[in-house]
């Protein structure tokens, strides 16, 4: 580092007596890069029309039958849009998602609307009257089968066993709930069946609890769906009051939520301590099962589990504690920094509504984002490779097909392979010919790419534009010394100020971190690639690197927002602006870390502790059978799940209003340290600050 710059580094901000705020003799800055992103807009756009004229989202939409034909789209299935698996219960495997479901599937023309087990016992004429209802492959004409033919296909796989009356969902046909047989009728029904009826009614008993549990939960929504509504509407007011508290009691509040977030935290340990004793004391037995609601019965009925609950939560309790034991005299200051950011907010009122409108904007960016991805990856052939031949011992493929991750086509593989072992000639039990998805053309990589930029810089270009907005009329608020001059069109002057100087500085910064996020998107993709292939080093070397671009992409962004700070209220271009911001960060490094950090540190707390009491407030709530009686409404099934619904919207609703206090507390606090810099208190340089937060700093202005 040379003088000039060590200079830059060290030397203090000078006195200026003109300055008072955000000037507002300043010129455009950055604009090269206003015209890059512009012109990249335009690209990105060219983009979403290339794909959606050469893709077709049907393509990832329709289902693939086992011979690898798109329901409904192709040849001869023209009619037949629905898919119906054989027997759905082998789709809750947790390996589904990687290898697909492993039971044949055909297209048919419709769900079933009948549920039939045909492996029953039965006559012929019985056969004959539910026979138009089984569900084959192509080659088997379903009018003119024999009870024993179709029990010989059955074997084969070529038919299904049964049939459940379903719903088509995206083109799959889904348990219908409402319609099949109860579960406590197929359970009674066992007694009386042979070992493979057993198994399928067992399956099918299986299908049922799954499908109840989310038709149970879909009720509760929709019959709670005006009472959430009206919850969130409540939320939203909580926002309110607890803004205008930290505006009036901000120091009560600030440790009443860090007692109030211990407090709960505790509350918690309790409860999962009670639990803990209680199924330790009574053990329950359940048996093994492929359901969700199964699943996650046998976890929250181990003593073990709440046990460890127990632990995490203690630890951090613990730790909560002893980071708000040590840090209790940085949090008395920088509970002033939030009540200046509090006055800041309820002085510029409209700041309140402010982030509405780039809300609405992410939410387009994001659909026009997730659309073009869809359309790009529809781009390109279906591809089918053989899997799981060489663990399929008794598949028999002859010398067509040889080993897995082999080229294949359905067709052919359904004629030369064949299980090998058997009376008849069996199709392969574990091997298949597997759709994997389309072969795009070389091109689309870059078509992703320049998607995942646009996406990522056009998100970050309407944060950062909103920041430098939000920061442009909190800096006004700040170097006004008289707070009743404020003038009332603060954050109208402020966003005409960023929209017709500083939208190039903002399209520059973004870009930056958009840069970033790429690179750190195609670290995933490459480490989701290899981990196939278990190479501890590659990916010991992968993690690092992923490490080392999170840290970079969070220092950028931290540079960036007081880029922007300093942009609005000095109106310089980015480079300038980044490096007057850390300089003066680095010359206060301490405040930086004791100060800024410790008011985003009580945001968290103040999110949490409204989230979670909200959650739990809400759970306990519906349980009190006097709201049932008032509302004359029915109980729900699962009292947690619109708790934990709330309580999710609730940190988000947080996120929004505490993105605007810490916008506020941010742009305040580097104001504040300028302010520390080009005055002493003196009446040729008095301090803006607040009286309140001269007084805790030891700082006053001398009257003359």
């Amino acid at each position: 580092m040379d003088k000039n710059e060590y200079d830059i580094v060290c030397e203090p901000i000078r006195h200026d007596p003109d300055f008072n705020g955000p000037i507002h003799n300043r010129s455009c800055t950055d604009i090269l890069w206003l015209i890059v992103f512009i012109l990249f807009l335009g690209v990105w756009g060219f983009v979403g029309y290339y794909g959606m004229t050469h893709g077709n989202v049907e393509k990832l939409l329709a289902p693939i039958d086992t011979q690898g034909r798109r329901c409904g789209l192709d040849s001869g299935l023209k009619h037949k849009p629905y898919l119906v698996f054989f027997n759905i219960a082998k789709c809750l495997s947790p390996g589904t998602p990687i290898v697909g479901c492993p039971t044949p599937q055909v297209c048919v023309e419709k769900c079933p609307d009948r549920t039939i087990i045909f492996n029953l016992p039965m006559t012929e004429d019985e056969f004959r009257e539910i026979r138009s209802n089984m569900v084959c492959t192509d080659d088997i004409n379903v009018k003119t089968l024999t009870r024993q033919e179709a029990l010989n296909y059955i074997s084969q796989e070529k038919c299904a066993s049964f049939v459940v009356t379903s719903q088509p969902v995206i083109g799959r046909c889904f348990v219908n709930v409402t319609e099949v047989l109860q579960v406590s009728q197929i359970q009674d029904t066992i007694h009386n069946m042979g070992l493979n009826e057993t198994q399928v009614l067992e399956q099918i008993a299986d299908l049922l609890k799954l499908d109840q549990l989310s038709a149970q939960i879909v009720q509760d929504l929709v019959q709670s769906r005006w009472y959430l509504l009206g919850a969130l509407v409540a939320v939203v007011v909580i926002c309110f009051i607890y803004i205008l508290l930290l505006r009036w009691v901000v120091t009560p509040v600030v440790w009443a939520s860090i007692a109030g977030l211990l407090g709960l935290l505790g509350f918690c340990i309790y409860l999962c301590y009670k639990n803990y004793v209680y199924y330790r004391e009574n053990p329950v037995t359940l048996h093994q099962t492929t359901n969700i609601k199964g699943y996650v019965q046998s976890i929250f009925s181990k003593s073990e589990t709440w046990l460890a609950l127990v632990i995490v939560i203690a630890i951090v309790l613990v730790i909560l504690l002893i980071l708000v034991i040590f840090l209790r005299n940085r949090i008395t200051i920088a509970i002033a920094l939030i009540q200046e950011g509090s006055k800041a907010v309820t002085a510029i009122k409209s700041t309140v509504f402010f982030p509405i409108l780039p809300w609405i904007l992410h939410c387009a960016v994001i659909a026009y984002g997730v659309i073009v991805l869809m359309y790009l990856l529809s781009i390109g052939e279906s591809a089918f490779y053989i899997v799981n031949l060489e663990k399929d011992t008794n598949c028999d493929c002859g010398a067509t097909y040889t080993k897995d991750y082999e080229r294949c086509e359905p067709a052919k593989f359904t004629i030369s392979c064949h299980n090998k072992t058997g009376s008849l000639i069996e199709a392969c039990g574990l091997a298949s010919c597997h759709f994997t998805g389309l072969d795009s053309p070389t091109s689309v990589v870059y078509l992703h790419l320049a998607n995942l930029l646009g996406f990522f810089w056009t998100a970050f270009f309407i944060s950062g534009v909103s920041d430098m907005m939000l920061a442009s009329a909190f800096s006004t608020w700040y170097w006004t010394f008289h707070k009743r001059d404020l003038p009332f069109f603060t954050l109208t002057a402020g966003t005409c100020r960023t929209i017709r100087y500083h939208l190039g500085t903002v399209a520059f910064g973004a870009l930056i971190i958009a840069i970033v996020r790429v690179i750190r998107v195609i670290l995933e993709y490459i480490d989701h690639k290899v981990k196939k292939f278990n190479n501890p080093l590659a990916r010991a070397i992968l993690c690092c690197c992923k490490c080392c671009f999170w840290c970079l992409e969070s220092f950028l962004k931290f540079i960036n927002k007081n880029a922007y700070i300093m942009c609005a209220v000095h109106g310089q271009n980015f480079c300038k602006s980044a490096r007057d911001a850390f300089s003066l960060l680095m010359r206060n490094i301490i405040r930086v870390v004791v100060l800024d950090k410790v008011t985003d540190f009580i945001f968290f707390l103040s999110k949490l502790l409204i989230s979670i009491g909200v959650g739990v407030a809400v759970y306990y709530l519906l349980q009190w059978s006097f709201v049932y009686e008032v509302t004359q409404g029915q109980q729900l099934h699962y009292n947690y799940v619109p708790a934990i619904i709330l309580s999710i919207a609730t940190y988000l609703i947080c996120t929004i209003f505490f993105n605007v206090y810490s916008m506020a507390v941010d742009t305040l606090f580097l104001c504040f340290l300028e302010d520390c810099e080009r005055n002493d208190g003196s009446p040729e340089k008095p301090y803006f600050m607040s009286r309140n937060l001269m007084r805790i700093l030891g700082k006053k202005n001398k009257i003359s």
